[in-house]
């Protein structure tokens, strides 16, 4: 694996879109090439996104973005449109830089052991040397380290999408009465049921009283 101050290897892949792509065609700029296992993967995807996120970031500071992994030019295309990523992104299905740069090799995983691609970034300068490396990267903050690395500050993101506007609130329905407010209602209730009815058995009373009187006439 290349260290810093060693000159970079160089390569000539395709990208995602069948353009060649040389190390060379990028003389005079910061370039930082990563090495990621598999497209459309979680870490992966997320490394990506990271560095889509602050790719405005990273151009200001005069570098450029290139990922490489041993996905063919079809599955870069497709990881690319569904993320809009903005860089491209290096097929090299024959391992040829992958080996180059020492990145390709056997791991393990539960056990079990296999030939896959070590997730290492590196920033080679406009000198065409590396200027610094990344082995075995942790996704979480990593493209953070490399814009220190490059002098810069990343804040790049989108703003956090806006609150949905509350709806206008409905009165909320009346409480029903409790304790000692529900005894007062409902006894007060009672007493007026009572006092009604016996004005209703005495009207009663009146009109059978005067139908006896009209039959005794």
């Amino acid at each position: 694996m290349p260290q810093a101050g060693d000159q970079a290897p160089g390569f000539q892949l395709q990208d995602q879109d069948g353009k060649s792509v040389t190390l060379s065609q990028h003389a005079g700029k910061n370039v930082v090439l990563y090495f990621y296992p598999k497209d459309d993967t979680p870490g992966c995807t997320t490394e990506a996104c990271n560095f889509r996120d602050e790719h405005s970031a990273l151009g200001a500071a005069g570098a450029v973005v290139l990922g490489v992994s041993a996905d063919s030019v079809d599955r870069h295309r497709k990881f690319a449109s569904k993320y809009s990523l903005p860089f491209p992104l290096l097929a090299d299905p024959e391992h040829k830089a992958l080996e180059a740069y020492g990145v390709w090799g056997e791991k393990s995983l539960y056990g079990r052991k296999f030939q896959g691609i070590t997730r290492t970034t590196f920033l080679i300068g406009p000198d065409g040397r590396v200027k610094q490396v990344w082995p075995k990267v942790k996704v979480s903050g990593h493209v953070d380290e490399v814009l220190a690395a490059l002098g810069a500050k990343g804040g790049s993101g989108t703003a956090a999408p806006t609150k949905k506007a509350a709806s206008a609130k409905t009165p909320a329905p009346a409480k029903k009465a409790t304790g000692a407010k529900a005894v007062k209602k409902a006894t007060s209730a009672k007493k007026v049921t009572s006092s009604k009815a016996p004005a209703k058995k005495s009207a009663a009373r009146k009109g059978a009283a005067k139908v006896a009187a009209r039959a005794r006439r």
